[in-house]
Order: structure tokens, then sequence, then C-alpha cells
């Protein structure tokens, strides 16, 4: 797929002279920067399995968890991920802070640079917040959710696990099922897969896809289906995502059964997929409604390792922005 030129004035692009210094979205990142972050991942894997998983690659820096939203799996993967390099972490979670008595974003990123952070990792409710607090943070910001709209480290985690187990990414089926609409993991998926030279079709009914002409004007390349069971014999990968109901607006989905019945991952899907293929989900999973339990814990799945793999891919990035390296 012949992707568009990246705009030069990007203030968010890495060139080959300056180091990046935000992750905010895949939107901006080259093909060769995002293998160079999986290659990056490869080696803290490897530290990751040892017997005494720390290095001091970054002793003396400070990373800040910023969550305005709940999150498990993605808060906790950055504190590891900060603790094997030796970083010093401080958490920040909207509940109990001063956020509650009225502080605004840019305040909160002031107290937090004042307190000697080097890189904020930051979730946030609103689409576009960690935009904002890149442009008065001195550091780096690296963007874990923001509304509908990012979430690139999870993007670069899915892609690390499918060349992990496929051996490559170029020209491989990825078929997106789910609640697209409303997922940020969706659309860092898509920059990143299409332009690792993947093929994507997104699956869900009409109402969970958004509007179509916006999916084809950004990404040429994209495809959309409505029909599951035709697209499993050609996907080399099978994504599920949640429905994300706590962001829905009524109307959107007749019954939860009817949709588990068209759009569901079951064992008996898995039969129609080609040998070599995978089982993917971001998490959390509500299983028996996009996935069922006897799918998620099929020797196809590798929920698990993506996991496991989210924490060698958020080292990676903060090796990365330290400075110890130019993207």
């Amino acid at each position: 797929m012949n992707l568009p030129p990246i705009a030069p004035h990007n203030p968010w692009m890495a060139t080959a002279t300056r180091k990046r210094r935000h992750v905010l979205d895949l939107d901006d990142f080259a093909e060769q920067e995002i293998l160079d972050v999986l290659d990056a991942a490869v080696s803290m894997k490897e530290i990751l399995g040892r017997s005494v998983p720390q290095v001091p690659i970054l002793r003396g820096k400070t990373m800040a968890n910023i969550f305005y939203e709940e999150s498990t799996r993605t808060r906790l993967s950055f504190e590891l991920a900060a603790r094997t390099l030796s970083a010093s972490v401080m958490n920040m979670t909207a509940k109990g802070s001063s956020v509650e008595k009225g502080e605004s974003l840019i305040d909160t990123i002031r107290t937090i640079q004042a307190l000697g952070a080097d890189i904020i990792v930051m979730r946030h409710g609103e689409s576009g917040a960690p935009y904002l607090a890149a442009q008065h943070f001195k550091g780096s910001i690296i963007n874990a959710g923001d509304g509908r709209h990012a979430h690139p480290s999870q993007a670069l985690l899915d892609l690390f696990t499918i060349r992990e187990h496929l051996g490559q990414l170029k020209d491989l089926h990825v078929v997106i099922a789910g609640d697209v609409l409303h997922s940020r993991v969706a659309r860092s998926d898509i920059w990143g897969m299409l332009r690792c030279g993947m093929r994507v079709t997104l699956c869900a009914p009409s109402t969970l896809i958004g509007d179509m002409q916006m999916w084809k004007a950004s990404h040429p390349g994209l495809r959309i289906s409505y029909d599951l069971d035709a697209l499993l014999p050609h996907t080399d990968v099978l994504m599920g995502l949640r429905l994300q109901k706590e962001r829905m607006q009524a109307g959107l989905l007749p019954a939860l059964r009817e949709y588990s019945t068209y759009f569901g991952i079951s064992a008996e899907r898995l039969d129609h997929l080609p040998k070599h293929a995978i089982v993917m989900h971001p998490g959390p999973m509500n299983e028996g409604v996009e996935i069922m339990p006897e799918a998620a814990d099929s020797p196809r799945s590798v929920i698990e390792t993506q996991v496991t793999n989210g924490v060698a891919i958020r080292m990676a990035l903060l090796y990365r922005l330290s400075g110890e390296t130019q993207a």
C-alpha cells in the first residue's frame, strides 16, 4: 500500500537528526521507526527473562504515571517497565488528588514537572489531552490512552506480538472485530498496521463502525465488512475489541446475544481460521460477549503474551525517549 507522505512540518515527527520527544500516536511514526521500537523490545524482553530483571539504563530518571481514568494493565505495565530500567516512579490518579479540587491539567503538569519528572505517562478521558500536556511539559509525554483517540503503546505491543508469533508483518491480513467506534486501540492499530504493510479489515455492526467516509479518507487501503464468517478463512490475525458500554449511547445494539451470535469470537469460529492464525484482544475482555472463554483460552490465543510483551514495548519506549538513542 502506498501511504501519503508525512508532512515535514509535523511538530511530533522524529527525523534522523532529531530525537523523538513524545509518543502521542502512531500517525507520525515512519515504518522504520516502528520496526526500530520492535527490535529494541526484543532486547528488553531478554532483560525481563533474566534471574534478576533489572538494568541501570534509566538510573537518575523519573517517570510519572498520571491516570485520569482507571487502569490496571497499562499503568502497572509502565511502572514495571520503568522500575526494570531503574527509573524512579511517581503515581498519580485523579481520585483523591488536587484534580478533585478543580486543578487544571496544565497546573497538574507544571506540578509534576516541578517535582522533577523526566517522562509523563498519561491517560485521560478527553481526546487530545496529551497533546495539550506536551505543549506545557519540558520532558516527554507518552499517551497511555486519550478518550476514543489513540493508544500507541498498545498498538506497538500488538505489532510486536504478531511479528513474534508469525515472523513478519508485511502482507498479513488482520481482522479487527468489535466496537471500533469507541476504540482508541483500533485507531492506533490501524495506523501502525497499515504503515507496516499489513492489510486491515474492520468487522462490526454499522452502528459500531462510525463514519465510513472518514475511514476511507484517512486510510484508503482499509476495508470494512459486516460478515465475520466470510473473513475467517483468509485471516492471519483475528483481534476482538471490548464492547465499551460505558461510552455508548442507547440504540447502538439491539441485544448483546445477537451481537455475540454474529460478531463474537467463539471456538467454532476458530476452526475456520487458517492453522497458523492467532487470536488477540487488548483487554479487558467481556468474556461471553465479544469473545468466548474457550476462545480466549485456546492454543491460538496470544492474549496473555500481549500483556507480557507490553512491558518490553514500554521499556523500549522509555529507553528511546530518555535520550539514550536517536529515533
